[in-house]
Order: C-alpha cells, then structure tokens, then sequence
C-alpha cells in the first residue's frame, strides 16, 4: 500500500493549494501533484453585465495583481470599440497605461522577492520557521528589510496616481485611459525625498539584483542543482523581439531555443492554445496544440520572458541580461531557481521605464480615449509578473458579455509547477520515513520560485491549515507535522 503525504496549503504564495506526495512500500516516492482547491467562477460571473464594466470588476479575482486583470480586459475591450491593434491608443493613454502597468510590475515583484523568496536564502530552506519571513528579515537585516518595504511602495503610489486607488483602481476604460498625471504627481516622483523618488528605486533595484548575484556565486551549486528541467518558454515579444511587458506578439521557444510559435497576433490565440482538464485539480492545463499534450506544455514568467525576447529596452537591465544570457551560452535556461535572478532583472527594468515615462510630457497629457468601429469580440494580453495573462471576451447586440475566457498566468505554469514539485519530492523526500519541516519546505520553495497567484487561478472561500500525514503500508500513522 502506498503512503501519503500532503503539504496543505502551500505557505508564502496568494491564495490556497495542496500538495499530495505517494511513496510505495520502499519509500520510493512514485507521484506527486499540486492541487489548485479553489473554484474560479468569474468567467460566468460577467456574463450578462455590460461589457465596460469588465476592466473593474474582474480586478476582484484578486487583490495582489489586479492591475495585470485590469489591464488585459481593457485590452480587449480596445479592440471591441475599435481602438484595438489597428488604430490604437493615444499617446496619452497609451503611456499612462504603460506606468500603471510597469508600476505594478515593480511593486509586484519587490513584494515576492523580498517577503516570500527571500527568507529562505537568507536563512535557509531548512531554517528556523519562526524567523524564516519578512519579520525575521527585518530583525536581523533592516535595511533590506526597508529596501524591500519602501520599493513596493512606491510602485503602489505610481498605481495610485494612475490608476486612481492602489488596489481596485478605475483608470483603464475601453479604448484609454480616464486621467493623465499633473505636473506636481509628476515631480513628487522624480524629484521626491529619499527614498521614494525614481532615481532611488533604480539605485536600489540594482542592489537588490547585485545581492541576489552574490547569494547565486557563493550558492551555485544550490541554485542550478535544485530543480531543472527542459521546457518550452511563451511570451509576449515587441515586433523587434525587445522584451515588453505590456504589448506584442505571441513567441514560443523550446528548451533548445528554436522558435515554436513564431511571433503570432494574440488575437488568434484559439488556434494555437488548448487548455486541457484534469480530475484531480480545478486548475487546467494550456498546451500548443501543434506539438500536444506530452510535449506542448511550456512555462510562462520572468524566466520565460527572459528566454523568448532577443534584448531588453533599457540599458541597465541590458548589460544585467547579457551577464544573465552567458551563464547558458545564450541557450534558454532552465533552472527553476534562476526565476528569481530573471525577476530581479524585470524590477530594475521596471524602474528604468517608469522613470523614463515620468519624463515623457504625453504622460501630462489631455486625449485620453479613442474609439472606432465596435466589433463583437476581442481579445487583450498583457505580461502580468507572473507570467502571460489572457483576457478574451464577446458581446451581444445589447453590449452585454456573453463569453468570457480567461488564461491566467498561473494557469500556464500548471504543468511545470508540478514537473517542479516531483522533481524536488524525489530528491528531498525519497527513502525519508520521518518528515521534516525543511523537506515540506523545499516543495514550497520550488512552487513558490514561479510565485504563483492561486486565487487568480480559481477563486473561492475558505482557510485551511498545513498537515502532512505519513502513513505505512497498513495505513498507520509514523509520523504527522501540523502548521496553523
């Protein structure tokens, strides 16, 4: 008889998730899977409401990334009014979403690296628990502490004045934008008091990149042996192959770096992507539907960015990204941990956009919306932190939604999360009778390196505490761990 094991919930990421891990009767572990429990209904949540409503209510999948919901469904409704990929925004609108967007990227993922990865490389996967978080950094290393603090509040405040509130914000609206920044939101970004000004932000995102490089160099063999596979890679790319977090074309790479989707207009997603259901998750499975299920997943996310564009449009994250590309010989990487040091490089080039669009007069704009001949459907795509965010909706005569489809960036990363988990499971956890806290920790951290979005994913209610059982061939009991 087989015995089990489950890690519920996964710690440190945003919303609810379990882990089953089975072992035969020689400890041998023979699967393992993570769970997505919660249900996400918003697909069918906004059918029947008028479809420019949809940028403000599909934020409330969840409160971490809602400017990435609110942004995708804007996207898509551009093209429903006609100010899609053909006409296009405004100067205006189009930069001040540009800042709203790059905004929650740097905050985003200040707030990962420095509240959830973190305290395992500073204290180590197997440590303490009772110091292994932001609080223990802040004991026993202050100023990282409110570096990391004061990073993501300031792209909150660049949400803020963008998007009118920090979480759940209006700014977006089909075809633009509904407020451009004042000359004073302007200077009290750029020439505010230290810390919270742009040049500050870049400073300390290089910081924060150059202590991650140093923890990889003493570390290296932590880092590249902890979890690897081969994958394919998707994201978004500009038309030159620039990385672009906002707007592009759709590429995919394999593990070897030949070109399996060739730069496509998102707008015919459908024909590539399938999603595929599985019994024992509410979260499905995306694949490339020419290569199948065995061999058309793939992974989306810094580390994808990084190894599907060409180059990175500002010159410090350039010169980082260089260093980044040689550590494979320019191959795609795929070291699961290297998403961290991928994650770091997007912060500071958030930081060096945002600054250069604070400098950019249009941001101060007055045309703020455009509009052109209404169509039934659309589609919008942006690169949410987490990875590659699809929004796709159609409308009835009465401008009512009466289709919804959403790809979420955690949805994507389904398959490879799980590879992550059995990878790590094997290694840590085969011959093991008694379970520790450091071993059900490194299963989390090998989920936790694509910082997943779980409520994002599937949505709904409820609070679980963390249990793992191991039980023997006759079903009793060995050992138990419980975590509130």
């Amino acid at each position: 008889m087989s015995k089990k094991i489950t890690i519920e919930p996964v710690t440190r990421v945003e919303g609810h998730g379990k882990v089953t891990i089975l072992m035969d009767d020689k400890l041998n572990v023979t699967q393992s899977r993570l769970h997505i429990v919660e249900f996400r209904g918003f697909e069918r949540f906004v059918q029947g409401r008028p479809y420019w409503e949809a940028p403000v209510l599909v934020q409330r999948l969840c409160g971490i990334c809602p400017v990435s919901h609110h942004l995708a469904a804007a996207k898509a409704l551009d093209v429903i009014v006609g100010a899609g990929t053909g006409k296009g925004l405004t100067p205006t609108g189009e930069k001040m979403r540009r800042l709203m967007h790059y905004g929650q990227f740097f905050q985003s993922h200040a707030l990962h690296f420095f509240h959830l990865s973190a305290p395992d490389f500073l204290f180590g996967i197997d440590g303490d628990p009772a110091i292994r978080n932001i609080i223990g950094i802040a004991l026993t290393n202050p100023s990282l502490a409110v570096q990391g603090v004061m990073m993501r509040k300031f792209g909150q405040e660049i949400i803020r004045a963008t998007a009118g509130k920090k979480i759940h914000g209006t700014g977006a609206i089909p075809g633009g934008i509904n407020k451009s920044l004042s000359q004073a939101e302007v200077d009290e970004f750029l020439k505010g008091a230290d810390p919270l000004n742009a040049d500050k932000m870049v400073a300390w995102a290089q910081e924060a990149l150059d202590f991650f490089k140093s923890y990889y160099h003493a570390n290296k063999d932590f880092i590249d042996g902890f979890a690897h596979f081969p994958s394919n890679h998707l994201s978004l790319v500009r038309d030159d192959g620039a990385l672009d977090l906002y707007h592009g074309r759709l590429r995919a790479v394999d593990a070897e770096g030949k070109r399996i989707l060739n730069d496509i207009d998102y707008q015919e997603y459908t024909n590539y992507i399938e999603e595929e259901v599985r019994h024992w998750s509410y979260m499905k499975f995306p694949y490339l539907k020419h290569l199948g299920k065995e061999k058309g997943w793939y992974r989306v996310g810094p580390l994808a960015r990084l190894n599907t564009c060409d180059f990175i449009p500002s010159p410090l994250a350039q010169a980082e990204f260089e260093q980044y590309k040689a550590l494979t010989g320019g191959k795609p990487n795929n070291y699961c941990l290297h998403m961290h040091y991928a994650r770091l490089i997007e912060t500071l080039h958030a930081a060096e956009v945002i600054r250069d669009l604070l400098n950019d007069p249009d941001i101060m704009g007055d045309n703020l919306v455009t509009k052109g001949t209404k169509q039934a459907e659309g589609v919008g795509l942006v690169e949410a932190p987490r990875g590659t965010l699809f929004h796709h909706y159609r409308i009835n005569e009465d401008d009512q939604i009466v289709m919804a489809n959403l790809i979420v960036s955690t949805t994507n990363n389904n398959e490879p999360m799980n590879r992550s988990v059995n990878q790590v499971a094997n290694k840590i956890m085969t011959g093991k009778e008694v379970i520790t806290e450091g071993m059900m920790n490194a299963v989390e951290v090998a989920i936790r390196a694509y910082d997943p979005c779980l409520s994002c994913a599937t949505h709904a209610l409820g609070k679980m505490p963390l249990e793992i059982t191991l039980v023997n061939e006759r079903n009793e009991v060995i050992d138990r761990k419980l975590k509130h």
